[in-house]
């Protein structure tokens, strides 16, 4: 089996001296869809923000592509392509959605804009309509899919996503996972995906994590997890699986 494209071993983050990852172990490999689930304050964002750098792990190794990425600048470990759509979007509000697909485009300098631009645009088509509208006057959905479509532009090879269907309607959040599917299936992006929709990451997911007070207390394929008793009572309505 080939080496993990991202690694994780025993990393410690700290807010202060509050523990937030107690020592996580985790691995993605090239074109997965790897999905980490937990309750509100178990870590999940907290991790996504330490593989980028901010904040650093106080103990602990990530490795990325084969190089220890773990004491880099976030802006170098950007650059080693890996990019993120953040929890709540953070899209640049005053900018059009134009400018905040340039921005994303920065990294690799421009020399792929157009193609980028208009494989995006394929992707959300109401970006293209929306092209030169303020990223603040959006809807929900339309920010989730700029912020997607700002990390893409950026030609990652590992693409983090936090909570990508949060606040969604439910036609937008199939909408949402649709979209990951298919970079997934059709273009082989690599996927780390961080989100509260246990149901829908763990079908879309090949294999996931469980997330508990900043440790790691479950992991298997997305069916395996699905399927545990213990997943089903914490995080699908009560050993309810919810219809489709």
């Amino acid at each position: 089996m080939s080496a993990p494209l991202l690694s994780i071993r025993g990393v410690k983050t700290f807010y202060g001296n509050i523990m937030a990852l107690a020592g996580v172990d985790l691995e993605v490999r090239e074109g997965e869809i790897v999905t980490l689930i937990g309750a509100n304050g178990a870590g999940k964002s907290t991790l996504m923000m330490t593989i980028c750098g901010t904040p650093p792990p106080r103990e602990g190794q990530i490795i990325f592509d084969g190089r220890d990425i773990t004491r880099l600048a976030t802006h170098e470990i950007i650059r080693s392509r890996i990019a993120q759509a953040p929890e709540g979007r953070r899209i640049f509000p005053r900018m059009t959605v134009f400018e905040n697909l340039q921005l994303g485009a920065a990294v690799t300098e421009f020399v792929h804009f157009d193609e980028d631009l208009e494989r995006v645009f394929t992707m959300f088509p109401i970006l293209a309509k929306r092209r030169e509208q303020r990223g603040g006057t959006l809807s929900g959905g339309e920010q989730q899919m700029l912020s997607i479509g700002r990390a893409l532009m950026s030609r990652p090879r590992l693409l983090l996503l936090d909570e990508p269907s949060l606040g969604l309607a439910p036609l937008l959040v199939q909408q949402i996972f649709g979209a990951i599917r298919n970079l997934n299936e059709r273009e082989g992006l690599t996927i780390f995906l961080v989100e509260q929709n246990a149901h829908h990451a763990l079908k879309l997911a090949h294999r996931g994590y469980v997330l508990v007070n900043g440790l790691i207390t479950l992991q298997g394929t997305g069916r395996e997890l699905l399927e545990r008793p213990e997943v089903r009572e914490a995080y699908l309505d009560g050993g309810r699986v919810p219809r489709d």
